[in-house]
């Protein structure tokens, strides 16, 4: 009888014991919104939702702009950008194997900061947008499938979500280190890539071990509505197709054990080429055809990145320096600019005591086409250089002093350098 009751509490305490580590495990898993997010975790509301598949988050960036010197005047302007997001695991909230739906507000608001003061190319500032709007920018639906092999997702989505992406460039405020330039220029009212997604259908396959990919989509040729700029519009018109084939070797996470709390590395390893292509046709910049016409071509290009981690402290892998490079062409016959190329480097926890620190330095080259060069009598180039530094405040405040230099300003010989100033501020709510 004794080894029976013995046993009996033996076991009672084992499944005590695996209940209290599940639930320290739950626990661990479970994102940290008292630290990391200014409204914390709204009285255990947050932790409650994600627990059924629902995950909500809200981030506010507001930048302070001034050109003081060259471009078009000096001025001083402000942008700012609001986003709310909320994912739904469907396999918590319906019973749906590897599904998730995930809804991406955006607004956007402030002064039009390079058309008035800089006269850039295509901005200095990634949050500035033509019109001063709200809109959804991803309403998708995804099905993975084969342990996360396959992927299919359709809905409004913007390609450079996931198509020509370099972890390391954005941590910079010019434009061009999220769509590069190239083929951020393109299209009836711009590709599908911020602030606008569009109706699209995106497949992704990823080999076994994780180190290859290829993922292709095909989307309206035309985001939004060029006659209308408020709200959430769809208009349908063409397609654009774009592929990619990706390398992300795979290796081992190096890991720090500090007196309370484990350092993972933040490890970079992508190199990838794609291509893409409108199905609609645009006027030459020059030809014309026997009607007096200007001759009709496809606008298509291709891109190769790269980016890598470069040095890894060795008490702490989650700092070190990174670096990306960026090629790309466009049809040049049709567009202002035939290829662009970038590089940068961030070195993450720079100085000591800083350790959530990011500095950068990058550079983007914007080469004009032939045809641009003869017809407006341009510069070949613009070149824009950034250095930035993004001091982590508090895990839900961050704030970015940046200094931008833009040689030749849209490749245009009467506009001086210009020098931008900016300041961001990032606040996780």
């Amino acid at each position: 009888m004794n080894y029976l009751i013995r046993t009996y509490v033996f076991v009672l305490l084992s499944f005590v014991s695996i209940a209290a580590y599940a639930e320290d495990t739950l626990a661990e898993k479970l994102p940290n919104w008292a630290g990391e997010n200014l409204t914390g975790d709204w009285g255990g509301s947050r932790a409650e939702l994600y627990k059924k598949g629902i995950d909500i988050g809200l981030t506010h960036k507001s930048d302070v702009l001034s050109n003081i010197n060259g471009g078009i005047k000096r001025g001083t302007a402000w942008e700012g950008h609001t986003e709310a997001r909320l994912t739904l695991d469907l396999e918590k909230v319906l019973g749906l194997n590897a599904t998730t739906i995930y809804l991406h507000y955006h607004s956007d608001l402030g002064s039009k900061f390079n058309n008035y003061y800089v006269g850039s190319f295509l901005g200095v500032d990634n949050i500035e947008v033509a019109e001063n709007t709200a809109q959804f920018y991803h309403a998708w639906i995804q099905k993975n499938f084969a342990d996360d092999s396959i992927s299919l997702l359709a809905g409004i989505y913007p390609i450079d979500s996931e198509f020509y992406v370099t972890e390391t460039s954005g941590l910079f405020l010019g434009p061009s280190y999220g769509m590069a330039n190239e083929l951020a220029q393109t299209g009836k009212n711009g590709p599908p890539v911020f602030p606008l997604g569009t109706p699209a259908v995106r497949v992704k396959l990823t080999s076994p071990d994780k180190n290859f990919y290829v993922q292709g989509a095909v989307t309206n040729g035309m985001p939004g509505n060029p006659n209308s700029h408020s709200g959430t519009q769809i208009k349908l018109d063409g397609s654009l197709k774009i592929v990619e084939f990706g390398w992300t070797p795979q290796s081992e996470t190096p890991v720090a054990k500090a007196e309370e709390e484990v350092e993972v590395a933040e490890t970079f390893h992508k190199t990838a080429v794609g291509f893409w292509r409108y199905s609609s046709r645009f006027d030459d910049l020059s030809d014309i055809d026997g009607n007096g016409n200007p001759v009709r071509r496809h606008s298509q290009g291709a891109y190769l990145l790269t980016e890598h981690s470069l040095y890894t402290e060795p008490d702490h892998p989650a700092q070190g320096l990174s670096g990306f490079f960026r090629l790309g062409f466009a049809s040049e016959d049709i567009h202002q600019v035939d290829w662009t190329s970038s590089i940068g480097f961030r070195y993450h926890g720079l100085f000591e005591g800083r350790d959530d620190d990011i500095a950068g330095a990058a550079i983007t080259l914007n080469h004009a086409s032939d045809k641009y060069k003869l017809l407006n009598t341009s510069e070949s180039h613009e070149t824009d250089l950034e250095l930035t530094y993004r001091a982590q405040i508090k895990p839900w405040l961050a704030l970015q002093p940046s200094l931008q230099v833009i040689v030749h300003p849209n490749m245009d010989k009467t506009v001086d350098d210009a020098w931008v100033l900016g300041l961001r501020t990032e606040i996780e709510f």
